[in-house]
């Protein structure tokens, strides 16, 4: 991949001076710095990390592409389950982890707006600054009558009442790299052997995680991740919800199905400008970095945290019972129906994002049945 792409001046520096920072930090860690370590500081150091930069990471343009940049038919169904609750409690808020461009919110608050179910805020943590700056810009140009109710948090708030919306969050938080051993599993390591950056193992020293990955009796030299960042965070919201719902949306499986002995390098990928690729060490700073869910591990933290798993589906079944397929019933005379067909098709496919991305649903003191778990709940899959 590195001899196949050309880097503009200012990326190459970026990367260069990430590259140092790295280089410092495994020195002071006596050689070895842990991979989820090495990952935090690729893709948020301050400045130079992936998604503490200004460049485009969206779109054609970028490095992914996510649901709300489809179609706005993803927001406004999100908008639909999120109206079940504010129709019921009006003073709630909305609660958005990592709003990428901001258009999930743009959506979600004009169809609110449409629907008479304006939240009392909608609240963004982001940690990007050159994503929050953008996230303003679009909300101020694509709703100004709106543009007060949004507001910008730097960390977690405590004691909301509402939803909380995160998107493709969990996805990117920082893993740990797993390979079994003859003697058990070893994590990654990242080190410098004078040159350039390089990969190694070292024991896990995690007996919890040695217990959870010995009952599939997995083969030496399987590959795998566990991000332990993720479940932290979803055992964090314990304190950030008092009351309401939660809604996860990512690409992941649950835990039999992810460490499924066919599944023997993982899910870990890195992209860039479209391309995936499997070489971490390449490009830091430039490229994404990403692994799938453990969705089983994600409603363990959810239980330990006092709130309850109340829904598990795919992002196919969860769009259909939140009104996608109406929503484009609407549409079927408009000259451009085939054009607004194609992206939820790939909302909805199996072959597309339909099945590998779920939705997970926690509660807590919110006792109602969610619109978008009746077509299919799969909670016994966890």
């Amino acid at each position: 991949m590195h001899n196949e792409i050309s880097l503009t001046a200012t990326e190459a520096a970026r990367s260069a001076a990430l590259l140092t920072e790295i280089k410092e930090e495994i020195h002071r860690a006596e050689g070895q710095l842990g991979f989820d370590r090495f990952m935090e500081l690729a893709l948020y150091l301050p400045e130079l990390g992936y998604y503490a930069s200004t460049a485009e990471k969206f779109g054609p343009e970028g490095d992914f592409i996510t649901a709300p940049l489809l179609t706005p038919v993803f927001g406004v169904s999100v908008a639909a389950q999120v109206a079940e609750l504010l129709a019921q409690q009006p003073e709630m808020r909305v609660l958005e982890y990592g709003a990428g461009t901001g258009q999930l919110a743009v959506v979600v608050l004009t169809e609110l707006e449409r629907l008479d179910c304006l939240p009392a805020g909608y609240d963004i943590v982001e940690r990007s600054a050159g994503l929050r700056l953008r996230q303003q810009q679009l909300i101020r140009e694509q709703i100004p009558a709106l543009a007060e109710r949004v507001n910008w948090l730097d960390e977690s708030p405590r004691g909301c009442r509402g939803v909380v919306i995160a998107n493709e969050l969990l996805d990117a938080m920082p893993v740990k790299r797993l390979v079994n051993s003859s003697t058990g599993f070893r994590e990654q390591v990242v080190g410098w052997n004078g040159d350039e950056l390089m990969m190694a193992d070292r024991p896990l020293g995690s007996p919890e995680v040695e217990r959870r990955l010995a009952a599939f009796e997995l083969p030496v030299g399987y590959q795998t991740e566990i991000n332990c960042s993720a479940e932290a965070w979803v055992e964090s919201l314990g304190e950030v919800l008092d009351e309401g719902l939660v809604l996860i949306v990512d690409y992941g499986y649950s835990r039999a199905e992810y460490y499924h002995p066919q599944r023997d390098q993982g899910t870990f990928l890195c992209y860039f400008r479209h391309r995936a690729a499997d070489d971490p060490l390449r490009l830091p700073g430039l490229q994404d970095m990403t692994a799938h869910v453990d969705f089983t591990a994600m409603a363990e933290a959810a239980d330990r945290s006092g709130l309850t798993v109340a829904g598990f589906t795919t992002q196919a079944n969860f769009l259909i019972s939140c009104g996608a397929l109406e929503q484009l019933a609407d549409r079927v005379a408009d000259a451009d129906y085939v054009d607004l067909l194609a992206p939820v098709k790939q909302l909805l496919l199996p072959g597309g994002m339909g099945e590998v991305f779920k939705v997970l649903a926690l509660t807590k003191n919110y006792p109602l049945p969610l619109r978008g778990m009746a077509t299919r709940d799969i909670r016994h899959t966890l």
